[in-house]
């Protein structure tokens, strides 16, 4: 069975926000006539300040939430719903504390079984069929096969996260949206899984966002950066950033330093502005 269908085609734009507006009940406008485009294949990370709206943003691309006014559209098609071809990385985890690693990374798999291939909860033409194979791929993939068994306390933090992304990725998603999903690892956990996350994003072909209030997080996983600063959001700065990834292996490389120091004085005026 093969587990890797291979890179998706790069011609496509994946994400499309056009003229976005939204306000929590009761509060202020967060984006106003917001617009962004993403093309697919594409890396980015999203940093700014607290408040900034970096998470509301990521709930928006997931269906979570609802803009008041403008459109989004994913992989070409206008959001209604949340889309089973989005997968959703949270801080928490969000693993079930009294089931395995293995029963966690299948809870998705398995719920598709109950609906079928209906095109709300499971891709159109997707056939399930046996899950395990899938499950235990990327078990091995993430170095979790020997503890597969394990419950979610039994494991560090960072074994947890992987189970997370295991749960995610054997869902076979084209869009993956990460919410902060480092933050509570020590740092060489945490750089561990950011390479792992980007070298897993080219081998799958996927479009990936991350969320992240971290300046070296943001220089080191996104191809592109979106900065945003204080709300409303009407149009935020985008950074290219080509070096992510594979040259910022070395983080000593001097074009990430200089990128993190873009990005620090970015967020400094940006916070002493406010002041």
């Amino acid at each position: 069975m093969t587990q890797n269908p291979g890179p998706r085609p790069t011609s496509e734009r994946m994400v499309e926000a056009r003229d976005l507006t939204f306000a929590y009940p009761g509060g202020a406008e967060i984006f106003a006539l917001f617009s962004w485009q993403i093309e697919r294949g594409e890396t980015w990370a999203v940093i700014g300040p607290s408040g900034c709206g970096k998470t509301t943003l990521l709930y928006l691309l997931a269906g979570l939430i609802w803009p008041s006014s403008g459109e989004l559209r994913i992989g070409g098609e206008c959001l209604r719903r949340p889309r089973p071809d989005t997968g959703l990385i949270l801080q928490d985890y969000g693993l079930l504390p009294w089931a395995t690693l293995r029963a966690n990374a299948a809870l998705g798999l398995r719920v598709r079984t109950f609906y079928g291939p209906d095109g709300l909860h499971s891709p159109s033409g997707e056939q399930v069929g046996d899950i395990w194979p899938r499950v235990d791929f990327w078990l091995k993939r993430l170095g979790l096969e020997e503890i597969a068994s394990h419950y979610p306390s039994q494991v560090s933090g960072g074994q947890r996260q992987r189970a997370a992304i295991a749960r995610t990725l054997v869902l076979r998603p084209d869009l993956l949206l990460m919410d902060e999903p480092f933050s509570s690892l020590d740092a060489p956990t945490r750089e561990s899984l950011q390479s792992l996350m980007l070298d897993l994003q080219a081998e799958q072909g996927l479009t990936s966002i991350v969320v992240t209030h971290n300046i070296e997080e943001a220089a080191f996983m996104g191809r592109r950066i979106l900065f945003l600063g204080r709300p409303p959001q009407r149009q935020g700065v985008v950074l290219a950033n080509p070096g992510a990834g594979p040259l910022y292996r070395d983080r000593r490389h001097p074009a990430y330093r200089e990128m993190c120091d873009r990005l620090r004085k970015m967020l400094d005026a940006t916070i002493q502005g406010s002041g």
